[in-house]
């Protein structure tokens, strides 16, 4: 499928056209199971794949039926994209840049220093993104529809407080993402993937030092303020974690049209829905949290500026041994580096003065 007629029949207007028409297509029902990464617990990315269901199965009429499982429910949290791509699920709702063992370019949902939210679904809308990542993605037999973001992350909880580089080297710190997870090496911590329902039992142990997952909301629900009080920011590993939809290309194909559109026009509405949920109740969440004792405290300066070094030199090198990498995240770069001029300009510099007024 080209983009232009993609964004056609899922953009915004496509929501809005879709969500209006008749459900009255003359269909034998359809049945799809999604298998989810996340745990229930975190209702808000959890949520998004419920939102989606229940769109598709109202604007079908009912015809077309998807249930949402949690991790482990039909595989394990880390074995839903294999699952999507052999057909065992037909979809599965999940953060692609867990894959990017597989191929590095799998991490360009949201990678250290790169774009923020709005840039990236700009990125993907109307510029090159979706149209790359799909031709990448073709290669696991799966289509991907942006199905939801947190926005900017925070940088995570630690142990104990780190007033520098020394302070990090050697810790265990739970991240998602090879791409961070190799900056994080790089300035001399441990990193390790532990899905999402198992991190605090680590933390709780001491088995990891630190963990990043997420912001405020998530983070609170599951409780890593009880055994670590340090909460650092910014997320500069993530600025951007997009949650995607996979479905398996041959489930897709066999779909008529009508509910093409209705997939990609639903996947846009839970995409919106999810990460307007985040941006309000991060807050509230922000002020309990702190109210209950966490420390709200910013990364040093020189953690920063090695972070953004080392982040530059892991691209450098994935992109010399990767050509797919490389030819996605040049796009995305350059993409990037226009959407920055502009945001400095006009987004960034409204913020520092509404910002500068509390």
């Amino acid at each position: 499928m080209k983009r232009r007629t993609f964004l056609k029949s899922s953009g915004l207007a496509g929501v809005a056209f879709t969500a209006s028409a008749p459900a009255v297509i003359a269909q034998s029902g359809v049945r799809w199971r999604l298998a989810h990464s996340f745990p229930r617990s975190l209702d808000t990315v959890f949520g998004g794949a419920e939102i989606f269901a229940a769109l598709v199965r109202d604007m079908t009429g009912g015809k077309f039926e998807i249930s949402v499982h949690g991790p482990g429910e039909l595989v394990p949290p880390f074995g839903v994209l294999d699952a999507a791509q052999n057909g065992t699920v037909e979809c599965t709702h999940t953060a692609s840049n867990f894959f990017a063992g597989k191929d590095e370019t799998f991490a360009l949902n949201g990678i250290p220093f790169g774009m923020n939210s709005r840039q990236l679904l700009a990125w993907q809308f109307e510029g090159n993104g979706l149209e790359l990542m799909r031709d990448f993605y073709a290669d696991y037999n799966v289509i991907n529809f942006p199905m939801g973001n947190t926005g900017a992350q925070m940088g995570g909880w630690y142990r104990e407080e780190i007033g520098g580089l020394d302070d990090i080297k050697g810790l265990k710190l739970r991240v998602s993402g090879l791409l961070s997870g190799r900056v994080y090496e790089r300035l001399g911590m441990v990193p390790q993937s532990i899905p999402g329902g198992e991190i605090y039992q680590s933390l709780e142990k001491g088995t990891i030092d630190a963990v990043e997952l997420s912001g405020p909301y998530d983070d609170e629900k599951l409780g890593f303020h009880k055994v670590a009080r340090n909460y650092y920011f910014p997320g500069w590993h993530d600025g951007s974690p997009q949650i995607d939809l996979f479905v398996n290309l041959d489930a897709y194909n066999a779909l008529p049209d009508d509910y093409k559109e209705i997939v990609a026009a639903a996947a846009s509405q839970a995409h919106l829905r999810v990460q307007a949920r985040y941006d309000v109740l991060n807050p509230p969440a922000l002020r309990r949290l702190v109210a209950g004792g966490a420390v709200l405290r910013r990364f040093p300066a020189e953690i920063i500026e090695a972070a953004l070094r080392e982040a530059q030199d892991v691209y450098a090198e994935i992109a010399a041994s990767n050509p797919r990498f490389a030819a996605v995240f040049e796009d995305y770069r350059s993409f990037q580096q226009d959407q920055d001029l502009w945001f400095s300009v006009a987004e960034a510099s409204l913020d520092r003065i509404n910002q500068a007024r509390r």
